[in-house]
């Protein structure tokens, strides 16, 4: 999957200005038998303008700009936005503390994602870019234009230091790039970085995605007289290549942006009509609910709803009432990403398939679509769903060939059932569903017992009464296993939205006899669970592309599984999950990817790895009537923060009404 500084969380600045750092896992040798070269083979050495993994870039070189810009975009501004949390650092590289949403604005990558093609890079401070046949290496050519801030070219030994220096800082980095075993300067601005794997026709497009530091900055002394390290966070504002630098900051509490106005590539085709504003302040929360009065008040421009309730029944305002908010659902045509309840299979009650299956018969979608969400939101029901990647019917042609090399080590509904989520339409429908998950617990050696509860209200008097027998403690009943323990389900939360969300869906756990529970923590304790693998069951969301590829072995790999801070939550160590990973990282051409994608997406459906949430397939978006925006989106975003304008006329008009 091929990433760019716009795909971001969501809990960061609503989706619009949060860094991604590192993106998913690196990959490994091919299995036997699998075919290694892209067909058809391109001709060494030629150079390219942009790459692409589906089909051909829409845009051919000399293209004078994108189509979902306004070339003649006027500039000018400061977009106000907010952030939820806190932030430690300005260095996004390391691994260490928090690091300010945004940073990915001040540094430019090799080559730069289009937010309407999925999957295709185009040249950025690498004005070209040439591979062999069998994929073993990449070759950029770096633009003799391409500068620093400070206005020092950007040269191939600062691209051999960003590479270099990023795997060291970060982890998830190291893995990332584990197949680049060498960076090197081939020419006076060339750089080849060289793979131990052919066949992986997403690799180039992996590197083209290195953001670039200054290796003179990174190499020098701070204004503290230290020597720099980017392994480690720093508040010192540091020297980028993009097309903001950092103007100004309050440590935890905001930061303001400033657009670099003699920026080296704002006449470059793909940034034509981009990034207009003059500065971007994010303004940090610790909850949305007081960010949410900030943007009413008019104090913030704009606001992304995650919440259908609040869509539905929260903008009862005065500025939506006369007309000076605009609330729009911007749709969005990109792969559903799997948001679930994921459970943590390094703890041992969770690693019976039969006992996540009967989770998932205890989740009422139904109900809380119906009475939290404003019957609003979709069921997810693929890996990859809303797109072709996603798995259907029974496996035939190429998948069921596929999948019949791993036969013996998947579920056998794979080959004879399509997979579903349970569906609750009537109240008997769930009643059944509770039944039939009552009875795989039973089958997982879980019975019910009564059990006296540990209460810790009960004082002194309370004792007292019980030592005499006029009170006793509450007693339930519970699942114990054949060696006494409860089956015990802690949520782990840090969304206050989301408590309102899980609690029902724990009371319903609760009559089976789980001991399910929901824990609230902040985001810097919630990081650190997640990292540390401490939890039972989380909230995680996977986003995926239309070429997935390396960012698998991160997502289900085994590697991945105990490795603290990867995105495998969930732990699966599954060597037919591992196969078909490769199968998806080797494809050689779009009909291999969609049959391995599709045995993918089925084996993981069968093993009840988590329960599927929803999804929502636009950007739900208020805003003050004070922008002007392209006629035509891209397809994948409503990119606010890259196309979107202020419009002098409609600042002046609002002015002017909030005035009178």
């Amino acid at each position: 999957m091929v990433l760019s500084r716009l795909d971001v969380p969501a809990t960061c600045l609503a989706a619009l200005l949060c860094l991604i750092v590192v993106a998913p896992a690196a990959a490994q040798e091919p299995p036997a038998g699998t075919a290694t070269e892209a067909s058809p083979a391109p001709q060494a050495n030629e150079r390219h303008h942009a790459l692409s993994l589906v089909g051909e870039p829409k845009y051919p070189a000399g293209f004078d700009h994108f189509d979902w810009v306004n070339p003649d975009a006027p500039k000018g501004g400061t977009l106000r936005g907010f952030a939820e949390g806190s932030f430690d650092s300005l260095n996004p590289f390391t691994v260490k503390g928090d690091p300010a949403g945004g940073l990915g604005l001040i540094y430019d990558s090799l080559m730069t994602g289009s937010p309407d093609e999925p999957s295709s890079e185009y040249g950025l401070i690498a004005e070209w870019v040439s591979y062999p046949p069998d994929f073993s290496s990449v070759t950029f050519g770096i633009n003799p234009k391409a500068r620093f801030q400070d206005g020092s070219p950007i040269t191939p030994e600062d691209v051999v230091f960003s590479f270099e220096a990023q795997k060291k800082a970060h982890p998830r980095a190291a893995f990332y790039y584990k197949n680049v075993v060498k960076a090197e300067k081939t020419g006076d601005n060339e750089v080849t970085f060289t793979f131990d794997v052919k066949g992986n026709r997403e690799l180039p497009q992996i590197v083209g995605q290195l953001m670039i530091v200054p290796k003179k900055f990174w190499e020098g002394t701070g204004p503290d007289g230290q020597p720099r390290d980017i392994t480690k966070t720093s508040m010192e504002i540091p020297v980028g290549s993009g097309v903001y630098r950092i103007k100004s900051f309050d440590a935890g509490r905001s930061i303001t942006y400033e657009r670099v106005k003699d920026y080296w590539a704002k006449d470059l085709p793909i940034a034509k009509g981009q990034w207009n504003f003059d500065e971007f302040k994010l303004t940090y929360f610790l909850d949305r609910t007081p960010a949410f009065e900030e943007f009413k008040s008019g104090k913030l421009d704009y606001w992304m709803e995650s919440t259908a309730s609040n869509w539905a029944t929260g903008y009862g305002f005065s500025g939506i009432d006369k007309g000076w908010v605009k609330k729009e659902a911007i749709p969005v045509k990109r792969v559903a990403p799997m948001q679930a309840f994921v459970f943590n299979q390094r703890r041992k009650q969770f690693q019976d398939p039969r006992v996540r299956r009967a989770f998932a018969l205890a989740f009422n979608f139904e109900e809380a679509n119906k009475k939290l969400f404003y019957n609003s939101y979709v069921r997810v029901g693929s890996y990859f769903d809303n797109s072709e990647l996603a798995a259907k019917g029974l496996p035939q042609g190429r998948e069921l060939e596929i999948l019949n090399e791993v036969k013996d080590e998947v579920p056998a509904e794979v080959f004879t059932t399509e997979w579903n989520n349970p569906v609750n339409n009537t109240p008997d429908d769930f009643r059944n569903h509770m039944r039939e998950a009552s009875k795989l617990l039973n089958e997982a050696g879980w019975t019910l017992q009564e059990v006296v509860l540990d209460d810790g209200s009960c004082g002194t008097f309370c004792s007292i009464m019980r030592t005499v027998g006029l009170s006793s403690a509450p007693k339930a009943n519970l699942l114990r296993n054949a060696q006494g323990q409860t089956l015990d389900a802690e949520f782990l939360l840090q969304s206050p939205d989301f408590q309102k969300i899980v609690l029902p869906y724990v009371q319903d756990l609760q009559k089976l006899g789980i001991k399910a529970s929901i824990r609230m923590v902040d985001g810097a304790q919630y990081k650190r669970r997640e990292d540390s693998r401490d939890y039972d069951i989380i909230v995680d969301n996977f986003a995926q592309s239309e070429s997935p590829g390396n960012e698998q072995r991160d997502f289900w790999g085994s590697a991945a599984a105990d490795r603290d801070g990867s995105r495998n939550t969930a732990g699966i160590k599954n060597p037919a999950v591992d196969k078909l990973i490769d199968k998806v990282v080797f494809a050689k051409d779009r009909d291999e990817l969609l049959a391995a994608t599709h045995a993918l997406d089925r084996v993981l459906l069968w093993n009840f790895y988590v329960v599927p949430q929803w999804h929502y397939p636009f950007e739900r978006i208020a805003y003050w009537d004070v922008f002007g925006r392209p006629a035509k989106l891209p397809s994948q975003t409503s990119a606010l923060s890259q196309v979107w304008w202020f419009d002098a006329d409609k600042q002046k008009a609002l002015a002017a009404a909030r005035r009178q």
